[in-house]
């Protein structure tokens, strides 16, 4: 699926209807260069799925952990990693997390769980692009539900 974010909201509203569309536990790689808005899609993503209060990019933390619906929601940025290794530290544990929201996965593979859904985003003029692609049957499933659920941005074809 591509789309065309013309504006922030849109983005918002991208990680709304992700949030709203969602399946009860989902690995989501967020892909693109710095700036591209991974974290600006994760922080609304996570505020659609009821979390309150201050949601931290986890650039110098690695992980950040919030309780949602169904378990526990992890957001990584995995920039500063030098070896996929490292993730062993983080005590991560994966029978307690729904929803793994995962930053430059890159640098951790081998170590992540098996990705259901990739975001790929970009800069495009004023906006951005994301191309979304599913990599497991849910995946499938939950692109089919958010299509009809994320009416108002341009879907490029």
């Amino acid at each position: 699926m591509n789309l065309r974010l013309p504006d922030a909201p849109a983005t918002d509203e991208l990680g709304a209807a992700l949030a709203r569309t969602r399946p009860a536990q989902a690995v989501v790689h967020l892909v693109g260069d710095l700036g591209a808005g991974k974290s600006t899609l994760a922080r609304a993503l996570l505020r659609a799925l009821g979390v309150q209060g201050t949601i931290r990019s986890p650039t110098y933390t690695l992980v950040e952990r919030y309780p949602v619906d169904g378990g526990e929601a992890l957001h990584l940025d995995l920039y500063r990693i030098g070896d996929p290794g490292e993730l062993d530290f983080l005590g991560l544990d994966a029978s307690e997390v729904c929803l793994w929201l995962v930053e430059w996965p890159d640098r951790g593979a081998g170590s992540l769980p098996p990705v259901d859904l990739r975001i790929e985003l970009s800069i495009d003029g004023d906006g951005r692009a994301a191309v979304l692609t599913p990599f497991s049957p849910e995946a499938h499933r939950w692109l089919t539900r958010l299509e009809s659920a994320f009416t108002s941005v341009h879907l490029r074809t």
